[in-house]
């Protein structure tokens, strides 16, 4: 099956809401609920979420999703601003540790892309 046939596939059957795991690590597919007001149809966005090394999972409840390639060139043209990486060293230096806590997945339905 094609990555255009699984895509078709994910966004008839599954719910809204469900994020579907891929071959790249940190790297969803999310299936947008249509709006209750019927503005906006259900759709498929991708989500880039952290995963913890160990288990695979990701590390926040929700990561950046992504509508359209238009949004993914906005958002890669701000997040590679070197401003946001001096930013983020100075966030690291005032801000106390944090551990995480994740939870481990069985690794089934990975989608490949």
């Amino acid at each position: 099956m094609s990555i255009q046939e699984r895509l078709s596939q994910l966004l008839k059957e599954s719910e809204g809401w469900e994020r579907k795991t891929t071959s790249v690590p940190g790297i969803f597919l999310l299936k947008l609920p249509s709006s209750k007001t019927g503005t906006r149809k259900e759709a498929l966005a991708i989500e880039i979420n952290p995963v913890n090394p160990a288990t695979s999972s990701p590390t926040k409840k929700r990561g950046i999703v992504i509508r359209s390639a238009i949004e993914l060139e906005q958002i890669t043209k701000i997040l590679t601003n070197p401003k946001i990486s001096k930013l983020a060293s100075k966030i690291d230096s005032v801000n106390p540790e944090v551990k995480s806590k994740a939870k481990s997945t069985d690794g089934s339905d990975i989608i490949e892309i």
